[in-house]
């Protein structure tokens, strides 16, 4: 991927971070209220509040570093919002368009497969062995799914 530097800093980060996120989120709201309307709430609220929220991490942590020109620290920024949202609002098609149990799978699917293709691209990059790469990020995505999974259902069965 030939980009700029601040550029891919944003889209990285943006693109995994839209993915943990909002995968983490729909596979724990639905075990806890398997509501379509919550899941699409969650969605709408993760691209929005995440994504600057997550953009301005990224712009204060360039900042910090004091070695990037004004900018490179607004291309970062920028680019990790606009990444960030269309990432986590692409999860939105599936819980509109199929039923609930096959939206979550399907997201599970496309995010898992949005994560492999990017790390097969760093591996390359690094010169490295992409299944190792792409194994290690799986797997902490898979831990996500799981421990938001087991929270949703641990909340469900309790009363607050």
């Amino acid at each position: 991927m030939l980009m700029k530097h601040s550029i891919k800093t944003g889209f990285s980060f943006g693109l995994t971070s839209g993915i943990i996120t909002t995968l983490g989120l729909i596979v724990g709201l639905n075990s806890g209220t398997h509501s379509r309307l919550v899941i699409f709430s969650g969605i709408l609220t993760i691209a929005v509040a995440d994504a600057f929220s997550d953009a301005l991490g990224i712009h204060i942590s360039e900042e910090s570093e004091n070695a990037h020109s004004s900018k490179e620290i607004w291309e970062a920024t920028l680019s990790t919002f606009v990444t960030k949202f269309i990432f986590a609002t692409s999860f939105v098609i599936p819980i509109l368009l199929l039923p609930l149990s096959s939206a979550i799978i399907v997201s599970i699917a496309w995010g898992l497969l949005l994560l492999s293709i990017f790390s097969y691209y760093i591996a390359k990059g690094q010169k490295v062995s992409p299944w190792k790469v792409i194994l290690e990020h799986i797997i902490v995505a898979a831990g996500v799914i799981i421990l938001t999974y087991y929270i949703g259902s641990l909340l469900a069965s309790k009363t607050v």
